[in-house]
């Protein structure tokens, strides 16, 4: 196991192990709330990944007992942090801090996995949206609460919770601010898959590693093919499916896994005979 370069924040803690980076949320006193000091060291990790050319996968996860409990609700209260200033200057603090997290996360080369235990409320929820997979605890609960403090998502949340989950019961929980279990985000396509506590973390880490087995520009051509195919029209996607697959058939990647898939078979045939 490596370290990885966000060793600077310790509310980010940071390692490389089979072509994974694990990135834990780790402020538990104030539920690992997306404060400055948290959205920067996330955001300066995040920024990093795609010239990590040994990073094929990213697990998010927390080391305390919550996800992530959105935006500190103190420091809304006495005006601090990201609500310093002016209505301009609180606009361009959340266009320069807390959407680089948005942009990064989203912007990823590799496929990420979210592993989300205890509340993942307001942007919390968001954070945990923007991954590509989610496994979930049993323990875990989701809610878009904004409205509860009188406020919208600012970070982007309602483009991949519309995207999940439809537009109909996007609004419907926007709206509502509803708190849903584990078992509800199951059923909505918020999550993958709802664990027990204990395994959480095993198994997250064991999904990530598998997806990081892959071959690696096949792997960032898949994720990309299925992120732009949700925004552009049929011609255009084969268009770009032609185009990958073209330069992964001459490419040494698929000569090399078709070698060790035709050696696998003339395995099991000497083993069966």
């Amino acid at each position: 196991m490596s370290a990885y370069s966000n060793e600077a924040s310790s509310r980010v803690e940071s390692s490389v192990d089979d072509g994974v980076l694990t990135l834990t949320l780790n402020s538990p006193s104030d539920g690992n709330a997306l404060d400055v000091a948290m959205t920067e060291a996330l955001s300066d990790a995040l920024e990093q990944v795609n010239d990590q050319r040994d990073v094929l996968c990213v697990l998010l996860r927390s080391s305390s007992r919550h996800f992530c409990t959105g935006g500190n609700v103190k420091d809304m209260q006495s005006g601090s942090d990201l609500m310093r200033g002016s209505v301009e200057d609180v606009r361009e603090r959340l266009l320069r801090s807390l959407h680089r997290i948005t942009r990064a996360l989203s912007g990823l080369d590799v496929p990420s996995v979210c592993a989300v235990n205890g509340a993942a409320v307001g942007a919390g929820c968001d954070l945990a949206l923007m991954c590509d997979i989610r496994l979930a605890s049993t323990s875990a609960v989701f809610a878009e609460s904004f409205l509860r403090l009188g406020l919208v998502s600012g970070i982007g949340g309602s483009w991949f919770l519309t995207r999940i989950v439809g537009y109909a019961k996007a609004l419907e929980l926007t709206l509502t601010s509803e708190f849903i279990d584990a078992e509800a985000a199951l059923g909505l396509g918020i999550v993958a898959k709802v664990l027990p506590d204990a395994t959480l973390d095993s198994e997250a880490r064991a999904l990530a590693k598998r997806i990081a087995q892959n071959p690696p520009t096949a792997l960032r051509m898949a994720k990309r093919l299925v992120r732009e195919a949700a925004d552009v029209s049929l011609s255009t996607t084969l268009e770009m499916a032609a185009g990958m697959q073209a330069m992964l058939l001459c490419g040494q990647e698929h000569k090399a896994a078709v070698g060790r898939f035709l050696d696998r078979q003339a395995a099991k045939k000497r083993t069966s005979a």
